[in-house]
């Protein structure tokens, strides 16, 4: 029989985090990894030393156990060694604290049972079935009385913080009307949430030990689960046995001859009997993480079973229940089975594009050495050689916000304008997921530079791009589908740089308007830091609100990508999003990660909870149906890493095509000469561009200002096609103010929006008919 999966891991027996422990007055307090077992917490300066090297040990059951304040808390057995720690929170100190006092407890109670024990302890030899099964049952009422123990654990840890909360109480009769008062309040505010937390410890406990007593018996278990094993191994043997007998009946009758690969068939077809019972090693690694409080602003949980009576599918929910906010609910296997739906379409596309670019080489540079100096100075611009560039423009990242189009395809398709604010809302999501690992910065385009992505026999959509402005820098986007919808957006960078991090703003909005309904959706875009701009490895995160908003219907979806913190338990890049209508009512909770994937659920009810928290900080607790996947991340392709882990979509951006025009990207020359690896001769192109364009623009200054003062025409700002910009306080004002190039685009004019009064970039028509023709001559020349 096979060895019994482990129980798993309950406060007092293991329990793992991270917690803070002062080391001395120069280091302070450093992060480590502490664990607690059989009595024993020991500490690592990180999980992979469990293995190999224990930093320290201590022995609750002669230990003392001290609180200080509200996160720090000390552990000393009288002298000879002792621990001061803090926990990243309040709640995360009682955690702890609670599974310190439960192991202390039962540490002291198997003192004596271990001096008394001797021998009895050792597991019976194999073979001996009878004293196996004793040990099982002796086992098991162990764990019983384990169970029963920590109970009486639990009833004196609630007495304890009982009294407390009673005295609390009692010093807030007496306080008189002052200045603390509300000290007071938040006090009783914080013992009560204590009290709860261990009361609640409790009621589990209780519910674990009633169902283990009265409806489970761990021998009843044990016994069933190898009469299974055993059923499962007799119909095994069963199965191989008649094989065995329809193939030597088969040879006898002579009517079949079996290859030589298939004349033991008993041999290839059995194999290793699995064992049913190996458990696994996942409950050997449990951890114990507190959740992060003020990360997500709401609470879901599972919905009452009344509303899944139609089963799991979404889909027919609002006609079942009688609401009123649609007719439909989101249901993608409609949309597979759509004829119009382009997965159901047979595609021919126009050429088979590229799969991979020339391996980034292995060029080192120091970027500290190139930006230390612009740390306080009144500098506007930072020259930037290629070394930490990738090869692709603004423009070609700009257009990478289309790498997941068909979830404005599924939303062109939507009845219902809630459902469809789901699919915008993911679209929005997606369009970060591929800037994960791009460390590298694009190329800066040069004013008037454009670039076209032309895939309407593949996808149904195409898309224009160009350069509107360089001071302050500016580029529109116009994409158009066949399959029911317009995106537009004119987006501007402006930055921040602090030495250690760079912050990326993007200033503008983005519109999406779909054709049947209509419907108009705006947002913004959130800040991009890039991290470790000093010592380490490059990494990026994306942190901000977005409200995209429904201009038509009134509807909204807020959704907030969470920082990312050291301290954090939650998972990295989290993105959460509720959807509500214009009175406010929320019909979908959307949850994920910007570089993986988004889910939403629909919500049934929703309350306010939190009775007892402050002022201000109630969370609203949605009951929602099982979440459902909306978007997920598409792999990188193969070898990703050497090629600036571009997506499939990026590696075919800057491939070479015929009939583009000449301001396209694909012909910047420095671009190429990067990509192609020759970085030197980028260099060296990139300033003969960059030097071009300072001409064009004094000429263009000299034409518009005949009639300035001689001291005024003398002027020359800095400038550079290759920049990164320094803004102190980036504003929407300042970048609407802007725009001093005097230039006039070529495929582009500045309206005020119908829609959002904004006054912005928008498509004037031509740039595809002059493709058709192929008359580029008004196209200036800018490479």
């Amino acid at each position: 029989m096979s060895e019994p999966k482990a129980p798993t891991p309950a406060p007092g027996d293991t329990y793992k985090g991270w917690l803070f422990k002062w080391t001395n007055y120069i280091k302070g307090y450093q992060r480590r990894w502490f664990v607690l077992s059989n009595g024993l917490l020991s500490y690592y300066r990180t999980q992979a030393e469990m293995g190999h090297t224990c930093r320290g040990t201590i022995n609750l059951a002669t230990a003392n156990i001290a609180v200080e304040d509200s996160c720090n808390f000390v552990i000393s057995n009288g002298g000879t060694q002792t621990y001061h720690l803090k926990a990243s929170s309040e709640v995360e100190r009682q955690r702890w604290i609670t599974a310190l006092e439960l192991a202390k407890a039962k540490a002291v109670r198997m003192q004596p049972e271990s001096d008394e024990s001797g021998d009895d302890s050792t597991p019976p030899a194999s073979g001996q079935g009878a004293g196996s099964r004793n040990s099982e049952v002796q086992s098991t009422l162990r764990t019983l009385s384990s169970k029963v123990e920590d109970l009486s654990t639990c009833n004196d840890l609630i007495a304890k913080h009982g009294s407390a909360l009673q005295r609390s109480l009692s010093e807030l009769e007496g306080v008189r009307l002052g200045g603390e008062t509300s000290e007071k309040f938040r006090q009783v505010t914080e013992r009560a949430t204590l009290f709860r937390i261990t009361s609640n410890a409790m009621i589990n406990a209780c519910q674990d030990f009633l169902t283990l007593a009265q409806t489970h018996s761990k021998r009843w278990q044990k016994a069933l689960q190898s009469e299974r094993e055993q059923r499962v191994r007799l119909e095994e043997t069963l199965e191989q046995l008649a094989k065995q007998h329809n193939h030597l009946e088969r040879a006898f009758r002579g009517a079949t001859v079996l290859p030589s690969s298939q004349s033991n068939p008993s041999i290839d077809s059995k194999g290793p009997v699995p064992v049913k019972g190996d458990a696994s090693d996942e409950d050997d690694e449990n951890e114990f993480f507190d959740a992060c409080e003020d990360v997500q602003e709401f609470i879901t949980v599972p919905a009452d079973p009344k509303y899944h009576r139609s089963g799991s599918n979404v889909s027919g929910i609002s006609s079942e229940l009688g609401m009123d906010d649609g007719t439909t609910s989101l249901d993608e296997q409609s949309l597979a089975s759509n004829p119009e739906s382009p997965q159901s379409q047979e595609l021919v596309p126009v050429r088979k594009r590229r799969s991979r670019i020339p391996d980034k080489p292995n060029y080192s540079l120091n970027l500290w050495s190139i930006m230390k100096n612009c740390i306080g100075k009144e500098l506007s611009k930072i020259p930037m050689p290629v070394n930490f560039n990738e090869p692709l423009s603004m423009l070609q990242r700009l257009s990478e916000d289309l790498e997941y189009y068909e979830l404005l395809d599924r939303g062109a398709k939507c009845q219902n304008s809630l459902e469809q604010m789901c699919y915008v809302a993911a679209f929005t999501v997606s369009s970060y997921s591929t800037t994960v690992h791009r460390t590298g910065k694009p190329f800066n385009p040069l004013l008037g530079e454009t670039f076209e992505l032309d895939r309407v026999q593949e996808s149904g959509y195409r898309s224009l791009c160009e350069q509107v402005s360089h001071h302050p820098p500016a580029a529109a986007h116009h994409a158009i589908s066949e399959r029911g919808w317009t995106l537009r957006q004119e987006i501007a960078l402006a930055s921040k740089f602090r030495g250690k991090y760079l912050s990326i703003m993007p200033l503008g909005s983005i519109h999406c308007i779909f054709e049947k309904s209509t419907n108009h959706y705006t947002w913004k875009k959130v800040t991009t830091t890039v991290h470790n701009i000093i010592v380490g490895k490059l990494w990026i995160d994306q942190s901000g609100e977005i409200d995209v908003v429904n201009h038509k219907t009134g509807d909204r979806c807020h959704l907030k990508f969470a920082p990312y913190s050291y301290f954090s338990r939650d998972v990295a890049r989290k993105v959460t999003g509720v959807v509500t209508d214009k009175d406010g009512k929320a019909h979908y909770v959307l949850s994920g990660t910007w570089d993986e994937k988004m889910e939403y659920s629909r919500v049934m009810q929703s309350s306010r909870g939190g009775e007892n928290g402050a002022e201000g900080r109630q969370k609203t607790v949605y009951q929602t149906l099982k979440a459902k996947e909306l978007w997920r991340k598409t792999p990188l392709p193969e070898g990703a890493e050497n090629m600036y882990y571009f997506s499939t979509l990026a590696l075919t951006l800057n491939e070479p095509e015929e009939g583009v025009a000449p301001t396209d990207s694909r012909r910047r020359p420095d671009q190429r000469l990067m990509e192609q690896g020759r970085w030197e001769e980028a260099n060296a192109e990139k300033q003969r561009l960059e030097e071009k364009q300072r001409t064009v623009r004094r000429e263009r200054e000299r034409e518009a200002n005949r009639t300035a003062s001689p001291s005024e025409e003398g002027k020359e700002p800095a400038d550079g096609a290759e920049e990164v910009e320094i803004a102190s306080e980036p504003s929407e004002t300042t970048y609407k103010s802007g725009h001093q190039d005097n230039y006039t685009p070529m495929w582009f004019e500045r309206l005020v929006d119908p829609m959002t009064g904004e006054t912005t970039h928008i498509y004037k028509g031509g740039y595809w008919e002059a493709k058709e023709q192929g008359s580029w001559d008004s196209c200036p020349d800018i490479f």
